[in-house]
């Protein structure tokens, strides 16, 4: 049986590799996610994070999900009504799991869309 992003849309982390834009080498970072359709939607704390910086430089990336390894092209969301969905799905998430107000973080965050491969 092959494997679907949605049925690690409940998991805690997703484990994102981006090409490193000085390196050229992969570099993997644990992060929170939230899955809408061929969407992965994350929120990177820092607009000068690393992983951001990377997938602007090259978007070519692969999410691994349990077991399952996907391919997708990571962009920095820029629509207005899909940067409102990005930030409610991870928030949402997130917010019962977490002892932190996560509100904040949900209005200010860099949200990243990574559009999984087919």
């Amino acid at each position: 049986m092959t494997s679907t992003p949605q049925q690690f849309a409940t998991d805690d982390f997703c484990y994102l590799t981006t090409v490193g834009r000085v390196s050229g080498r992969p570099h993997t970072i644990e992060i929170w996610f939230a899955i809408d359709g061929d969407a992965l939607y994350m929120l990177s704390g820092s607009h000068g994070s690393d992983w951001v910086k990377n997938v602007l430089h090259a978007p070519g990336v692969t999410v691994r999900l349990g077991d399952a390894v996907f391919a997708g092209r990571a962009r920095v969301v820029e629509q207005a009504n899909e940067d409102a969905l990005a930030r409610r799905l991870v928030v949402e998430k997130y917010q019962p799991r977490s002892s932190d107000d996560l509100s904040v973080w949900g209005r200010t965050a860099l949200p990243v869309a990574v559009d999984l491969a087919e």
